[in-house]
């Protein structure tokens, strides 16, 4: 299934011959947190900005990362005012503390809230060009990040982004009401610290949501376009990060899915369970590894519209004063209508991540592919108190139309599919998603 020369990666008339392995330098444990210090020193760190929000600032291992750089000698300025579920205008107000602070280096302590909010305030803090420059086309100018940033040492504090390995940074663009973001290896953070201490104070709904974030990135860079079948770069630096399916991510991505398959239930049913919660934090760290390498596709691509458009959902376990879709949430409810269509582009691999996932598909044929898969999807879902589509999100037809036109614009994302994706593709799919069960 993974192998370099299996069919899945025959070469094609102009595609690809070659792919790229970049990661993050990953420190993972219990406890790793107390060495922040130390690893801020090896990257030459005097002067951080130290990026969180509110409630994390107060809890013990905000704590342990700040007085672990103070006994560094490390002087730390902390910027807490990081808006959950980012957008334009919090990137904003988190770059112009970048620009003033004069800083040498970043942490981040968070979710994929803190640590994307740190990537955009480093680069338009050491690359500075108006906010849209950057941003992916066609909503933005898609301009590339220009060189490297300062040092960015990411500490994830839930189990699902993976934000901590990739090199792009998400938000909402208020005035569009649409999520989109910024794709470039140099948003990469220089090191992370993956700690799973940290997943014993998560309330269930936010471990289900993160859960389901590391499934579908898994399960969309397996099943995403190979990179032989993308149009081979003039030259290499101008590889896309967003590449494709290849053997590497393969790699990483099935790992995950086969550890989320075993552990989401049991990380949500029981807060005390420390094996399935340290397991979803790891699946989360190689699921970042695996798409940050290969890049995620339609339920993604779907799921920035279902956020933007949020009404009046108010998910347990986030904070109440506005409307929020989480983003693990805004992508799960896409995810068995998604792979039901695009299973025909590569049967062998949606059948073979059902099994990962625990499907029992033992007297499944390759047609059966998209239906065993969309079952053992839902089969989690409902486990996990997951919504039951896009209905349950307040979502009718009569939004489908606006839906796709948040959803359409996202070609980054939608070209990286195993098969073409026309707006009626996404009118049908949005359709499907309304309701599962």
């Amino acid at each position: 299934m993974i192998c370099c020369r299996h069919s899945h990666y025959e070469p094609t008339e102009g595609g690809d011959r070659a792919f790229e392995v970049q990661s993050t330098h990953v420190r993972y444990g219990r406890g790793v947190l107390s060495e922040v210090g130390d690893a801020a020193l090896e990257l030459g760190m005097r002067r951080v900005a130290l990026f969180t929000d509110k409630h994390l600032a107060a809890l013990p291992f905000v704590a342990t990362v700040r007085d672990s750089l103070r006994r560094a000698k490390v002087d730390v300025v902390e910027f807490d005012d990081v808006h959950i579920e980012p957008t334009d205008a919090s990137f904003k107000e988190a770059a112009a503390f970048a620009a003033e602070g004069t800083f040498d280096g970043y942490v981040s302590v968070g979710g994929g809230s803190v640590i994307d909010t740190c990537k955009a305030a480093n680069l338009y803090a050491t690359h500075p060009a108006d906010f849209m420059d950057y941003v992916n086309a066609p909503l933005g100018a898609g301009r590339p990040v220009p060189g490297p940033l300062k040092p960015h040492i990411a500490c994830p504090t839930t189990s699902g982004t993976g934000s901590e390995c990739t090199g792009i940074t998400i938000c909402d663009l208020l005035s569009m009401r649409v999520k989109t973001g910024i794709a470039s290896r140099h948003l990469k953070p220089t090191q992370a610290i993956v700690d799973p201490d940290v997943t014993r104070t998560l309330p269930a709904q936010v471990v289900a949501c993160s859960g389901f974030d590391v499934l579908s990135h898994a399960l969309e860079s397996y099943t995403a376009l190979p990179y032989t079948r993308r149009p081979r770069p003039a030259a290499g630096a101008r590889r896309p990060l967003s590449q494709g399916a290849n053997p590497y991510s393969d790699v990483a991505c099935l790992e995950a899915l086969r550890i989320t398959g075993r552990n989401i239930v049991r990380a949500v049913a029981d807060p005390e369970d420390d094996e399935a919660r340290e397991q979803m934090m790891f699946a989360a760290t190689l699921a970042g590894i695996g798409f940050g390498n290969s890049g995620v596709h339609v339920p993604h691509g779907m799921a920035y519209a279902v956020a933007g458009l949020v009404r009046d959902v108010h998910p347990a376990g986030y904070p109440p004063d506005e409307p929020l879709i989480p983003h693990g949430m805004s992508v799960i409810v896409n995810g068995p209508a998604v792979f039901e269509f695009t299973a025909a582009a590569c049967p062998e691999r949606h059948l073979f991540a059902a099994q990962q996932l625990g499907a029992d598909a033992k007297d499944a044929s390759l047609d059966d592919a998209g239906e065993v898969l969309c079952a053992r999807l839902i089969e989690l879902m409902r486990a996990t108190g997951m919504p039951n589509g896009l209905s349950a999100l307040r979502y009718t037809r009569e939004d489908v139309g606006a839906l796709v036109e948040g959803a359409f614009p996202q070609q980054r994302l939608l070209k990286n599919a195993p098969l073409d994706v026309s707006r009626g593709d996404l009118e049908r799919l949005y359709a499907r998603a309304l309701t599962y069960w």
